[in-house]
């Protein structure tokens, strides 16, 4: 429809113009004396449009002619634009595909275009950030760690426009996984302190310092991290747990003095108390450092507060776990009181064939002089059906033990031979 218009109105301007030439009879009389020179009036308006014309365009000549210098620049600064922008497509291609020289010499051409370019075109800070992070993780895979560490050097100080700051915070992320393939725990530790707050809070982060915690054995921050990591779904279930449980344990390991694992224990979130491993761990490591205390029997009974929730659950737990636990009651076993041994009593009764329950039962009954339900229990573990050599010659040195005490040395002497033959490596 518009394109109609303009025709009809160009139409409309030629009759108009058609019309006027031909109805003027107007002359324009030039007087150059001696001389006079008439001329019709289309004549001279053709004459002043062409003139005008002509004019406009050796105007148009000459400025395209004083523009030529800057336009060759600027042709000039496209292609260095171009190069740039190619180079480093380029360099991330080779340094994905494992072809790390090529990279790092393409990365470098980058380099040299951005520092050219440097201000004259947009983006060209990051373009050129981008460039020395490629160089610097194309070192770190030939392990030239002088080219590395330089460009990385000169990708921070790069003027970055306040829209790209995050590329700082992916500098520091690289330089932290390279200091951690690297062994070198506290550098990696060092460069995530650099990160603004919010990089510090992502999952990334948080599994590098997870990981740097760990080579350097600061169990403690690496427990908390992985709390974040698990609040965050960063593992599934299961392996979430299985950390966790490493890392209480490796914590538990450090823990040399009670009060400092009673507060330790203290600041535990419930989910991980209520952790078989982690409670009998711990409850075993309360009552080894109780020994020699004035305490002693108060911090057993703690002890046994810890892991009193999992008695009820003894026949949901796994073998390993019920064997923790019976080790737990047992290392608290001198300050043992009635309701304990009624439970151990009940439990003892209600699993004839557990060979370690029965095991921790005789030991709890010879404890207390109750020397005919020690013997039987003795009898009922080397009978169980899941009872190891170890545990198999404990219970004959404790039957040994009882026949000693009632004077039959025949059964003590065949006792304490069974025990050995047990413990004696073929």
């Amino acid at each position: 429809m518009r394109g109609a218009l303009w025709l009809l109105a160009l139409f409309a301007m030629a009759v108009g113009a058609a019309l006027f030439a031909t109805q003027s009879e107007g002359t324009v009389t030039l007087y150059w004396p001696p001389y006079r020179i008439d001329l019709s009036l289309n004549l001279v308006l053709l004459a002043l449009l062409a003139l005008f014309v002509l004019l406009h365009l050796a105007l148009c000549a000459l400025s395209a002619l004083f523009e030529l210098p800057a336009q060759a620049k600027q042709w000039r600064r496209d292609q260095r634009e171009l190069a740039m922008h190619a180079n480093l497509q380029a360099a991330l291609g080779h340094q994905l595909a494992g072809r790390f020289s090529r990279a790092r010499k393409l990365a470098l051409q980058c380099v040299q275009h951005a520092g050219a370019l440097q201000g004259s075109v947009p983006h060209t800070a990051q373009v050129r950030a981008l460039a020395h992070l490629l160089v610097a993780e194309s070192a770190q895979s030939l392990q030239d760690i002088a080219l590395r560490d330089s460009h990385l050097q000169a990708a921070l100080e790069v003027d970055l426009p306040s829209d790209a700051q995050h590329l700082r915070d992916g500098a520091a992320l690289r330089a932290t996984r390279w200091a951690l393939d690297d062994a070198d725990p506290d550098a990696a530790l060092n460069w995530l302190t650099r990160l603004s707050q919010g990089a510090q809070r992502r999952t990334l982060a948080l599994r590098f310092k997870l990981r740097g915690s760990q080579l350097a054995a600061y169990h403690g921050d690496a427990l908390e991290t992985a709390r974040l990591l698990a609040k965050h779904g960063a593992f599934s279930g299961i392996a979430a747990q299985g950390l966790l449980r490493s890392l209480a344990q490796a914590n538990l390991a450090q823990m040399y003095d009670a009060d400092q694992l009673m507060r330790w224990w203290q600041s535990l979130p419930n989910v991980e108390k209520s952790m078989p491993d982690i409670a009998t761990r711990a409850a075993q490591r309360l009552c080894n450092l109780s020994a020699g205390q004035a305490n002693a029997a108060a911090l057993q009974v703690t002890a046994r507060q810890w892991i009193e929730p999992l008695w009820s659950q003894y026949l949901q737990l796994g073998e390993s776990q019920r064997n923790q636990l019976l080790q737990a009651v047992e290392a608290s076993q001198p300050s043992l009181d009635a309701s304990w041994l009624a439970r151990i009593e009940s439990a003892q009764r209600q699993q004839p064939r557990d060979a370690p329950l029965q095991l921790l039962a005789g030991h709890t009954y010879m404890q207390r002089a109750l020397w005919g339900k020690a013997q039987q229990a003795f009898e009922a573990a080397i009978m169980g059906n899941n009872i190891s050599p170890t545990d198999a010659a404990r219970a004959w040195r404790g039957l040994a033990a009882l026949a000693e005490q009632r004077g039959d040395e025949v059964a003590a002497a065949r006792a304490w031979k069974l025990s050995a033959t047990l413990t004696t490596p073929s």
